[in-house]
């Protein structure tokens, strides 16, 4: 298992990259499944660096990924407040442009590019859990 633990600081977005990047080293992963790890965690992770906390305080957002055989299991918690993206609406793809409201596709793209995801809050924490089949 390969843990990373960050602060909410859109610079440490740079050692997630790395952190990944590493990983998929490691593990022998495909560079689409670098890249798709990388996409699904910068997004998680910007969302609760840009949208999780109400203070200007350091806040420390864990991450933790494990492969087992052919799949990721992907571990993300933080501190702040309460939000279950599987409760969020979903982005309407086919409406125009001018029409469809801001915010979601991030959500969504995460979504399309898992195989599970599971949240919690337990102890003032999100735990969101992912699952993601290698291909």
């Amino acid at each position: 298992m390969a843990k990373l633990s960050i602060e909410n600081k859109i610079e440490n977005l740079n050692k997630l990259a790395e952190f990944i990047e590493n990983f998929g080293e490691e593990h022998e992963l495909s560079p689409k499944n670098i890249f798709e790890l990388n996409l699904i965690l910068d997004e998680l992770i910007t969302n609760i660096i840009s949208y999780a906390y109400e203070d200007d305080s350091d806040h420390i957002i864990e991450l933790d990924i494990n492969k087992e055989k052919d799949e990721l299991k992907i571990q993300l918690i933080d501190d702040g407040k309460e939000f279950n993206p599987l409760e969020k609406e979903e982005v309407k793809l086919d409406e125009d442009l001018d029409e469809r409201k801001i915010g979601g596709l991030g959500i969504h793209i995460v979504k399309e590019k898992t195989d599970e995801i599971k949240y919690k809050r337990e102890s003032n924490k999100n735990i969101l859990m992912l699952k993601k089949k290698l291909k």
